[in-house]
């Protein structure tokens, strides 16, 4: 459902129909130690780029209790708090770290519960606006867990008992295949979805056209790709008429590829951040067919929610390339 030029540009969305955020949020991931572990090596200049972000007018914040583990949180909970009414964080449960620091799914009921009290004390606040439900259906939570052999019904029935408690308001799902999704939305409503997606990766447009048909955030992880986008034609074009970068149109054409996706770009940088926030002014400028060009970029028929598409393997291998070669 890509929105045409006709279409009005619409820059904020209603979360599970009552809150309203704007469109472009952050992801906090960046603000963790080397490899997600632990705490920054500057934690004031994290701070500076939180409060950075609210003062630019990010609404929606993205973390998880895996990230650090919990010292994100409590960097958000020790800059953010107390929070104003517009402010949404949302929370990643059901995933750890193991003892090398590797991804693990866990969504066994006392997990997923205990994930939550621990981040309502990190992020001091007495309610999650926000809490998803890490899962497995996009084939990248890496691992054997626990957390495999939990019924879907039994770990997203804990959160729904965490709302009926007053400690979470909505509940979204991350990692969802549209089987899942559809199975979770037969116990709760769904007010958000994280899955892959990007300009050279589309493995989640299935997930997305079932958010679109419901009205759900499509909140799309590596949205610039971990910035590994390359430079396609259609990327750098409509860079060089705007006099912006590549990241700003990348999250730009998110933006107009449907009214749903709301992009969590990270970083632990204050000028990248108020780059990347240019992306609404950059969505609002770009041509129909500059915007038919950047979806072309990646063939989404082809698109497999369990494979990721080879341009985004490839910007992978450079970017782990480069990242070695630096040490």
């Amino acid at each position: 459902m890509t929105m045409s030029a006709d279409e009005k540009f619409t820059p904020t969305h209603l979360l599970g129909g009552t809150d309203r955020v704007a469109r472009l949020g952050y992801g906090a991931m960046q603000l963790a130690g080397r490899g997600v572990i632990g705490l920054p090596d500057d934690v004031l200049g994290a701070i500076d780029v939180l409060h950075g972000a609210v003062e630019q007018g990010v609404q929606f914040f993205d973390t998880a209790n895996a990230y650090g583990p919990r010292t994100v949180n409590q960097l958000i909970g020790r800059a953010l708090s107390p929070y104003s009414d517009d402010l949404v964080i949302g929370n990643k449960v059901g995933a750890r770290r193991g003892p090398a620091g590797e991804w693990l799914t866990d969504s066994r009921p006392e997990i997923v519960r205990a994930q939550v009290e621990d981040a309502l004390l990190d992020l001091r606040a007495e309610a999650s606006q926000l809490t998803y439900l890490r899962l497995r259906g996009d084939g990248q939570a890496p691992g054997a867990s626990p957390g495999d052999e939990v019924p879907l019904e039994d770990a997203l029935g804990t959160l729904v008992e965490l709302r009926d408690e007053g400690k979470v308001r909505h509940i979204g799902i991350s990692g969802a295949s549209p089987e899942l999704l559809e199975r979770a939305q037969r116990l709760t409503p769904i007010a958000a979805v994280q899955n892959r997606f990007n300009l050279i990766d589309r493995s989640g447009v299935e997930v997305l056209a079932a958010c679109e048909r419901d009205g759900i955030a499509f909140v799309p992880y590596f949205p610039l790709a971990t910035g590994a986008l390359g430079d396609p034609p259609a990327l750098t074009r409509p860079a060089q008429r705007l006099g912006v970068s590549t990241s700003a149109v990348a999250l730009g054409w998110l933006l107009r590829r449907s009214p749903v996706i709301v992009p969590i770009p990270g970083t632990s940088s204050l000028e990248h951040l108020t780059d990347n926030l240019r992306a609404t002014e950059v969505a609002a400028a770009l041509t129909e067919e500059e915007v038919d060009a950047l979806t072309a970029v990646e063939d989404e028929k082809s698109a497999s929610l369990d494979t990721m598409s080879t341009q985004m393997i490839d910007a992978l291998t450079r970017r782990r390339r480069a990242s070695a070669s630096r040490r």
